[in-house]
């Protein structure tokens, strides 16, 4: 053997290479990995009074075209205490971060619903009532609010089988719902909506509420400046007293179906900070 033979200057280059790649994916890889190695959260959208899961439609869609996985259960409208019980129980079969969603009435029912549950990682408001521990919903609406006018002027009065004495369901009336319900959109699509509203109880409206959520969870707020319905100064009460995050668009009270993209990118946004 001859042991004068120069060594292949190969095996030394390789291992250079070698150590500069690991050198360059150290500095990389964590940063990369904290982003796309996470799970998503599970996007839960929870609608409110005179509506049902398909007001959410169009953000549903951007959700999903995002990656995000949606689930939009159904809102009974019944009362505030079984409302929220139907929620939470529907939460506890979900595993992983959510992020919770909800416009209107049901931002009351997350604001119960969510209280004591870990996987609950954000709560978003749009247009939502964020009551505190003892308050009813109606009142949150604002003194200017079209539901603070002469009731009868305001609702059509349905009973229901099994109500307890006194309690109705509530339609709205063709001209508020028309006019201050789904102001900011199309009248061909408000036309379409009405028939099809879903009534709350006017016990629901009147119930207290229970320990709120946002107190121990991060929140943000979704407010329409030209919401009548919940007014912009209710509105802007009780996001900062939620301490929210919020983000101010030119909409009704309808925002999730006329105003779906800084909706959709507001919801993203609490997502990412759950990761």
């Amino acid at each position: 053997m001859n042991r004068n033979r120069p060594r292949s200057p190969v095996p030394r280059a390789l291992t250079v290479l070698v150590a500069v790649l690991t050198v360059v994916l150290a500095a990389v890889t964590p940063a990369a990995a904290s982003h796309s190695g996470a799970p998503k959260p599970t996007i839960v959208l929870v609608h409110g009074a005179w509506a049902d899961g398909s007001s959410w439609a169009k953000v549903t869609q951007r959700l999903q075209a995002d990656g995000y996985p949606v689930r939009v259960p159904p809102n009974p409208l019944r009362s505030l205490g079984s409302d929220s019980a139907t929620i939470r129980n529907f939460l506890s079969t979900l595993s992983g971060p959510i992020v919770l969603v909800a416009h209107s009435y049901g931002g009351a029912v997350i604001t119960n619903a969510a209280t004591g549950n870990p996987n609950v990682k954000a709560l978003v408001y749009v247009d939502g009532f964020a009551p505190a521990q003892g308050e009813t919903i109606l009142p949150l609406a604002g003194a200017d609010s079209a539901l603070a006018a002469d009731p009868t002027t305001v609702f059509d009065f349905v009973p229901y089988p099994g109500a307890p004495p006194g309690d109705v369901d509530l339609y709205l009336k063709r001209d508020v719902f028309l006019t201050s319900f789904a102001s900011g959109g199309p009248r061909p699509e408000a036309e379409l909506l009405y028939p099809s509203q879903r009534p709350l109880t006017f016990s629901s409206g009147n119930e207290p509420s229970g320990t709120p959520a946002y107190l121990t969870i991060p929140s943000w707020y979704v407010l329409g400046t030209g919401d009548r319905i919940i007014t912009p100064s209710a509105q802007e009460f009780m996001a900062t007293r939620a301490n929210a995050t919020i983000t101010r668009i030119q909409a009704g009270h309808l925002g999730l179906i006329t105003k779906p993209n800084p909706i959709t990118k507001v919801i993203e946004q609490a997502a990412r900070a759950t990761r």
